[in-house]
């Protein structure tokens, strides 16, 4: 049986990621997505096990300790984390799989798991990007301020990737990363 190839979508707050990823995940509904782990409280809305496990910071830590985090980091005194073993048995199992993090977390996948092909989701400007995050309606000014000094950091890494897809449009940027998926497994 031939391996399942890793895919990472990374790009910045407010470039579309979520949207995106679903109109790809509607035209491969065999691709596997890679379930976060995360200390964080559930938030309206979310449901256990469909993007997030939820976790206890103690839960995280031994996850730490015992070396089964991919990539993980830490945002507002909470952690977020990519479980190792899932990602390895849907790969040995010949199933492709996305995950979706950000710069720094693309960067240790990458340097952990070599096969990994990285796309950079890229919004058409600053501009674009800042008035996506305003109408969120989701973040105080000083956290929009801060997303957008983050998401010009992370837009200076996008040379890092193995593409660049600019979300201009939804479907046509869907339509891109499709594209790469399919022209890059085994």
């Amino acid at each position: 049986m031939s391996k399942g190839k890793l895919f990472i979508l990374s790009g910045p707050s407010g470039s579309g990621k979520d949207t995106v990823m679903q109109k790809v995940f509607e035209k491969l509904p065999e691709l596997k997505f890679s379930i976060s782990s995360i200390t964080r409280p559930m938030r309206k809305g979310e449901v256990e096990g469909e993007k997030y496990h939820f976790v206890s910071k103690e839960e995280f830590k031994e996850m730490l300790n015992k070396d089964l985090l991919l990539e993980y980091n830490e945002f507002a005194g909470n952690f977020y984390g990519t479980p190792i073993i899932p990602v390895k048995e849907c790969i040995n199992n010949g199933d492709d799989m996305l995950i979706e993090v950000d710069v720094n977390g693309a960067f240790n996948i990458r340097n952990k798991i070599k096969e990994t092909v990285s796309i950079f989701l890229m919004p058409p400007s600053m501009e674009i990007l800042e008035k996506r995050l305003r109408n969120r309606a989701t973040d105080s000014e000083v956290a929009i301020q801060n997303r957008l000094i983050i998401a010009k950091s992370e837009m200076d890494r996008a040379n890092e990737f193995d593409y660049t897809v600019i979300n201009d449009e939804v479907d046509n940027a869907a339509s891109k990363i499709v594209t790469i998926i399919k022209n890059t497994k085994n």
